[in-house]
C-alpha cells in the first residue's frame, strides 16, 4: 500500500512539474517574450510586439479540438472581429505541444483556420513559451493589454463558457470597450474555463 501511494503521489508531481508557477497579474506589464517568433498558419513568421496596435493586443490561448474551444467558436470569431473593428491587435496562440503530431499539428491548424474563416494570426506557441510566461493553463483563455503593455483584463470570453444562451455578460467585450474609452475595467478578472494546455513534461 506505501509503494502504491508513493507511486500515486510521484505521478501527481511529474503531472504538474512542468504547469506555469504563476499566472500574470492584472497590472502586470507583458513578459519579455514579445519579439519571439511564431510560425502563423499563413507559413509566416510574426511576434507579439508586430501584431500589438496603438490600442492594444489582445491574446488568446486556443487550439483546434477542445469540447470548450468548439462551444465558443461563434463568440471567439464575433470577440475577435469586435476587437479588430476597434483597432485592437489580435493574436490567437496554440500552445498545445504535446499534441504537436495529431490534433494540433500545424497542418491541423490551417485546415481549422481555413474552416473558421480566420482573418487573423493563429500561431504555434513553440514549446508553450508565450503561455508559460503568461502563465496561462486553458483554451480558450484571454489577455488583453493596453497600448503600453500593460495586463487589463484576464480571463474568459463572457460569464457562460459552457453555454452561450445563458450569457449575461460579456467579460471581454465590456472590458475592451471600457480600454478604449480610457474607463477602469469593472470586471479585470474572470475564470477560465476549458481545456488544460498540453504542455511537453520536463525530464
Amino acid at each position: 500500500m506505501k509503494k502504491m501511494m508513493i507511486a500515486i503521489v510521484a505521478l501527481a508531481v511529474s503531472a504538474f512539474a512542468f504547469m506555469p508557477a504563476q499566472v500574470l497579474t492584472v497590472g502586470s506589464p507583458m513578459p519579455d517574450v514579445g519579439n519571439i517568433g511564431m510560425q502563423g498558419v499563413n507559413g509566416k513568421e510574426v511576434t507579439l510586439k508586430q501584431l500589438s496596435t496603438s490600442k492594444g493586443l489582445l491574446v488568446m490561448f486556443s487550439c483546434n479540438t477542445c469540447p470548450y474551444v468548439i462551444k465558443n467558436q461563434t463568440r471567439t470569431k464575433a470577440i475577435l472581429s469586435y476587437a479588430q473593428s476597434q483597432q485592437i491587435g489580435v493574436a490567437v496562440l496554440n500552445s498545445n505541444e504535446a499534441y504537436r503530431g495529431n490534433e494540433d499539428s500545424f497542418e491541423a491548424m490551417q485546415s481549422y483556420a481555413k474552416a473558421q474563416g480566420y482573418n487573423w494570426a493563429y500561431s504555434i506557441d513553440k514549446n508553450h513559451v508565450i503561455a508559460d510566461a503568461f502563465g496561462a493553463t486553458r483554451t480558450p483563455e484571454c489577455f488583453l493589454f493596453d497600448s503600453n503593455g500593460i495586463l487589463v483584463y484576464h480571463g474568459a470570453i463572457d460569464d457562460s463558457p459552457s453555454d452561450a444562451s445563458a450569457v449575461s455578460r460579456k467579460h471581454l467585450e465590456k472590458a475592451i470597450d471600457e480600454l478604449n474609452a480610457g474607463q477602469k475595467i469593472a470586471v479585470p478578472t474572470s475564470k477560465s474555463i476549458g481545456c488544460a494546455i498540453k504542455r511537453l513534461s520536463k525530464p
